[in-house]
């Protein structure tokens, strides 16, 4: 296949359509890409990832739940994060998979943890790509970034609004909130945040503008519903050495989002753990390094070790 052909179907999982693309031979090793966000969509992987990653393996990868091209959360209706474990299951099952190993980038990492926690037997590896494990103290860092940034920029009133709120000791959600409030003082330099590098080229004209704002306005709904049940908001750190499947953790080495304190935990609990620095990425090596990133997926999935 082609880079940027897309090669997608609904499947249906308890009442809603699920956008989900097939990608390789069926009998080859089965992957799961889960994106971040929450809310963020996972053209951006698919574009760089899809053609590379489906010559050595049977890709799957998917918009979660509310998200994008799948189907629109509407009024009234709930989401909670058990509904995104069980979409991934119900997948599985429909596409007569016995198991897969899942690929899980930023909020999608700690989803695909709770997934192999509640379905261990359903996974044979996780791939964590700048997870986030806890939501306090990524947003701790993704703050000390923005002021870092506010500082280079010398845009004393915003770094100094910065500085304030993180002496106000908030509770895991308001530092998540005041983050995304704090960072849009950065305008067109936000993604400065995540970024290692801006030459990195993807063709999101497959969809016209106005399919991108809805698009948009759906990911909004569902990272709405849940922030309000707040149970993304629950550290994963005690529960990384309940994990019983083999994990490679992916930095890049210019990414805040995996702060140093949760790496530590990492190494320190994983039963089966596994580190791999990207040196030229930050936030998204998937398509900052996209030949590498290709090349340590398919390394670890084929032979199970790094060197």
């Amino acid at each position: 296949m082609e880079r940027g052909m897309i090669q997608g179907k609904y499947i249906e999982c308890d009442g809603k359509k699920i956008f989900v693309e097939h990608y390789g031979q069926e009998n080859e090793q089965a992957i799961l890409y889960l994106h971040g966000g929450p809310g963020e969509g996972s053209y951006d992987f698919s574009y760089h990832q899809a053609y590379r990653l489906s010559r050595s393996f049977e890709v799957i990868i998917i918009e979660q739940r509310g998200v994008c091209r799948s189907e629109g959360i509407n009024p009234g209706e709930s989401l909670r994060l058990e509904d995104l474990i069980e979409d991934c299951e119900c997948i599985r099952k429909q596409l007569g998979i016995k198991k897969w190993s899942v690929i899980g980038h930023s909020f999608g990492g700690y989803l695909s943890v709770r997934y192999a926690l509640k379905y261990p037997q359903s996974i044979d590896h996780l791939i964590l790509e700048g997870p986030t494990f806890d939501f306090a103290l990524t947003a701790k860092a993704l703050l000390k970034r923005t002021a870092s940034l506010y500082s280079q920029y010398g845009q004393t009133e915003e770094l100094k609004k910065c500085v304030a709120f993180m002496k106000t000791n908030p509770s895991t959600r308001e530092l998540v909130e005041g983050y995304m409030d704090l960072s849009q003082g950065l305008g067109d330099k936000r993604m400065e945040i995540y970024r290692r590098h801006n030459s990195v080229s993807t063709d999101f004209s497959v969809y016209t503008d106005d399919e991108w704002e809805i698009f948009y306005d759906r990911s909004e709904i569902h990272y709405n519903l849940l922030r309000d049940e707040g149970r993304i908001f629950q550290s994963l750190l005690p529960l990384l050495a309940d994990v019983t499947v083999p994990m490679l953790l992916l930095l890049g080495k210019y990414d805040v989002v995996t702060c140093e304190e949760q790496v530590n935990v990492f190494v320190a609990g994983a039963k089966e753990g596994a580190v791999y620095t990207f040196l030229n990425s930050a936030h998204t090596p998937h398509y900052e390094e996209e030949e590498l990133f290709e090349e340590v997926v398919t390394k670890y999935l084929k032979e199970g070790y790094l060197r």
